[in-house]
């Protein structure tokens, strides 16, 4: 009985971790990696270099979650610093940085 149980897992194993492994697609913004995390706001904040619109950049970000735009820009500097990103790429985290420190969004003002 314990030989077939132990058959069993290794089988299940084998067909689950070689044969037929699970493979993620498509996979929300929110639950990445932190260095996956760090290259999506690295380009957010390549992006925000190029176009200057603070409200794109506040809305890619918040795919990460539902921290602010500044705490998930502020986390990947610090993550960046950590993992000796090139000096370009950290500044260009701090430009987005100080534009998600300083920016408002855009609310109804109608009635």
């Amino acid at each position: 009985m314990a030989a077939a149980a132990v058959i069993g897992i290794a089988l299940g194993l084998i067909y689950g971790w070689v044969i037929d492994p699970i493979e993620y697609t498509d996979v929300p913004p929110n639950i990445l990696r932190e260095d996956y995390r760090a290259d999506y706001v690295l380009m957010v904040a390549e992006a925000y270099h190029e176009e200057l619109d603070s409200e794109v950049a506040a809305r890619r970000l918040a795919v990460l979650g539902s921290e602010s735009p500044a705490v998930i820009t502020a986390s990947t500097i610090e993550y960046a610093n950590r993992n000796a990103f090139p000096q370009d790429e950290v500044q260009v985290l701090q430009n987005l940085l100080t534009a998600m420190q300083t920016y408002q969004p855009q609310g109804n003002t109608g009635p």
